[in-house]
């Protein structure tokens, strides 16, 4: 695997600054779609057969910072793929009952059943990120959460569930351009916030928030993937190829068929 994709093992520092976001191996835009295409056409196999066999599951995180390309990714990486065996949950900003329980409770309804494949558009993370930088707890609550994450994701990968997390790291310069672009088109500009400004004078911050998690919260069981993001297509190949290579390492199978099938005669 190239270097640019390697994240250091779990507890060892992690610095975005070393993770080039324009990095795509020896790929251009054509042969990168190439690539997707042939492994998509894979995982729509193995989708179908975890969703058969019913003993494990999937869970996906994804985590950028704004006009990182979190939607992007779940509309390109899973095209194709039976919607039945997939749920995607995007999480916003907590609703009084949410905050009324453990900051886990909301995201613990929502993880993957048997046979699914569970697709986090934000997560739980965010509350050592938004959280974090701007204070809303005090650090010695939201300091805790890094071990109670861990905690969290070993007992769902203890009970059948497969976690990949995927950082999606572009540069600044170029959320600067997806956010212009957003105003410039008329039919993306209902995607633009006027609260993305004050978050992106906090860039600073919330790099040091993301290494961070990086760092703590990348395990053997709920690895973290750093995935250079200025390149859509490549995004969408390392993801795409990530996601294979997990479900392979699943051993899915088929279940058998019932007994006596020789036997059966459809009726009239």
């Amino acid at each position: 695997m190239p270097e640019q994709l390697i994240v250091p093992p779990p507890g060892n520092k992690v610095r975005l600054k070393d993770y080039d976001p324009d990095f795509h191996e020896d790929y251009d835009k054509k042969s990168a779609n190439k690539e997707t295409d042939r492994l998509q056409k894979r995982m729509q196999t193995l989708q179908e057969m975890l969703y058969a066999e019913g003993k494990q599951s999937l869970l996906i995180v994804l985590q950028a910072m704004d006009a990182g390309g979190k939607d992007g990714t779940i509309k390109k990486v899973f095209e194709g793929v039976n919607p039945q065996g997939i749920r995607v949950t995007s999480f916003k900003a907590p609703t009084p009952i949410e905050l009324a329980h453990d900051f886990l409770w909301r995201i613990h309804q929502h993880t993957p059943p048997k046979g699914y494949i569970g697709i986090f558009n934000r997560s739980h993370y965010e509350d050592v990120l938004v959280v974090r930088v701007n204070n809303l707890v005090p650090p010695e609550v939201w300091q805790k959460r890094y071990e109670q994450m861990n905690h969290f994701e070993r007992l769902l990968s203890d009970c059948g569930t497969r976690i990949l997390k995927f950082y999606l790291h572009i540069s600044k310069e170029e959320q600067k351009e997806r956010l212009q672009a957003r105003l410039d088109n008329p039919d993306k500009s209902w995607k633009f916030s006027m609260g993305d400004l004050p978050v992106r004078n906090q860039w600073d911050d919330y790099m040091e928030a993301y290494e961070a998690i990086l760092t703590r919260c990348n395990t053997d069981y709920a690895p973290w993937h750093i995935v250079p993001a200025n390149r859509k297509w490549y995004r969408d190949l390392v993801v795409t190829r990530a996601i294979v290579q997990a479900m392979e390492d699943m051993e899915l199978a088929y279940p058998p068929p019932e007994d006596r099938l020789d036997k059966v005669v459809i009726p009239d």
